[in-house]
């Protein structure tokens, strides 16, 4: 094997994923506990290895996201890329639970409830989550056991 053919089939992974997102792309606060937690969660519950991850901070993310106009790209937004359909705030994180399964899909149920008043209650964690879960100095690193579950 010559000594770069693993960095070429990286770099050629990273291009097909920039042009078709995986179809359950987590875009999330990579400095924000909160947000690692519910990392750590989907990957915990995720039985299917369907979901794959990158951080807001990424410059994988800041160019997925310039892909989408209407989108913002802030920390304080989950983004979720299903199946290239971009969701974000409490419709993301319902589709999520749904998306996981069984019993985290019953979360479901409040998707009839109108998006401003589920974006409120989005938007005041949001705001706090810093000051109710801290945040870390850097990006979380992946182990080598889900590297391959992170894109960026």
């Amino acid at each position: 094997m010559k000594p770069h053919a693993g960095r070429t089939a990286q770099a050629a992974q990273r291009m097909q994923h920039e042009a078709f997102p995986p179809g359950h792309l987590l875009l999330f606060d990579g400095v924000c506990n909160l947000c690692n937690g519910l990392v750590r969660f989907i990957l915990r519950h995720d039985r299917k290895a369907m979901f794959r991850f990158a951080p807001l901070q990424s410059p994988y993310a800041a160019r997925i996201l310039a892909g989408y106009a209407n989108l913002p790209n802030s920390p304080d937004t989950l983004v979720y890329l299903r199946h290239g359909q971009p969701l974000e705030r409490s419709t993301a994180a319902l589709y999520i639970a749904r998306d996981l399964g069984w019993p985290w899909r019953a979360a479901f149920i409040l998707i009839p409830l109108p998006r401003m008043l589920r974006d409120a209650i989005y938007n005041l964690v949001a705001r706090n989550r810093y000051r109710w879960a801290g945040r870390r100095q850097r990006c979380m690193v992946p182990g080598p056991e889900i590297r391959d579950r992170f894109v960026a």
